[in-house]
């Protein structure tokens, strides 16, 4: 494929992005991404929202409600995203299943170069990897999303590679990684010492705003500046914590001042917990679905690159982008108010 560069485009071009579309604006990983756009003072940000929608959102944030599902829902969603460079895709798990996908096509009709497809997590691009999206149960919707960007023929893709979202999973159920933090209860798997990789929806804000806050394309063949092209139809890969349970639990600790004694601590197979989520999908498929979801990650045979308990520094984009080494405890704190508050 031949370079593109900045020199080369026709009058008019900006080399940066200016103008970019969220949906979900008011959700767990959507109001971060909107904050840290905003705080760049880089872009005008568009939220998607539904029409009637109560949600609240960040302020500078710029809105357009359209009706997915009337007679003329498509030529609402290409009117509302024309001139936009960016399409970013939040969704929520409750969304209707098409719902990526009439917004992939949207966007390719309105001819916005990038988009991120729904999909925040892992991912395997290759072939002979497609048994480990298969048995991740995430991997594989997250590539058949951006397979769809591509079959449109429009838009590139670029997909945030960040493995589950720490403080989300650490308060969110015991579905999660198994934490009841008001009650002070946890279930690890297995013995509890697997680490993975884990990320703040914050980090994730950042990597996505430092990203967009780049050079669009190379000046010409001789600039070496990090460019947003660089990620075209590439994952950014984000990373925050390499830790096991027990890692986590010591956090907690920690933070609540308690210890072992202080905690119910029980423990169950990864692979048996994948196998109870997958079965109790056939009566209660969206919950059950993170229950093997989470246990996946964890299987002793290995099926995510954010399962491996060392990484090489050329594999994560942390370093590139700039963004900064993490404090877990405070990670945990936040996790531990919300939890705190949500019981109120």
């Amino acid at each position: 494929m031949t370079a593109k560069y900045a020199k080369d485009q026709s009058a008019g071009f900006t080399n940066r992005i200016e103008r970019i579309t969220i949906v979900g604006a008011g959700g767990t990983v959507g109001s971060t991404i909107v904050e840290e756009l905003l705080a760049t003072g880089r872009h005008t940000v568009t939220a998607l929202t539904r029409p009637g929608s109560t949600n609240s959102l960040p302020a500078g944030l710029k809105t357009i409600a359209v009706s997915y599902d009337s007679s003329d829902g498509e030529a609402a969603l290409v009117d509302a995203l024309g001139g936009q460079q960016v399409l970013i895709i939040c969704l929520s798990p409750q969304a209707a299943p098409d719902t990526n996908h009439r917004l992939v096509v949207a966007a390719a009709k309105a001819g916005v170069p990038y988009v991120m497809p729904n999909g925040w997590g892992w991912l395997w691009l290759d072939d002979e990897e497609k048994e480990k999206r298969i048995k991740s149960m995430h991997g594989e919707v997250v590539y058949q999303n951006l397979k769809d960007v591509e079959a449109q023929g429009v838009s590139s893709w670029i997909c945030v590679r960040c493995s589950f979202w720490y403080e989300f999973s650490l308060y969110k159920s015991e579905r999660n990684y198994d934490f009841t933090l008001p009650d002070k209860k946890v279930t690890f798997f297995d013995d509890g010492e697997k680490k993975i990789w884990t990320t703040t929806t914050r980090q994730v804000g950042r990597a996505v705003a430092k990203l967009f806050s780049l050079k669009e394309l190379p000046e010409d063949e001789n600039d070496q500046d990090l460019t947003v092209a660089r990620w075209k139809n590439r994952p950014l890969v984000v990373g925050s914590f390499n830790v096991s349970q027990r890692d986590m639990l010591d956090s907690v600790h920690r933070v609540m001042g308690t210890t072992d004694e202080d905690w119910t601590i029980t423990k169950e197979s990864s692979v048996a917990r994948r196998e109870r989520g997958l079965k109790l999908m056939a009566t209660d498929p969206s919950h059950r679905f993170v229950l093997a979801l989470y246990a996946s990650i964890f299987l002793p045979d290995e099926v995510s690159w954010f399962g491996k308990a060392t990484f090489d520094q050329e594999e994560v984009d942390n370093q590139l982008l700039g963004l900064p080494k993490e404090d877990l405890d405070e990670a945990t704190k936040r996790a531990v108010d919300i939890a705190v508050k949500m019981r109120q």
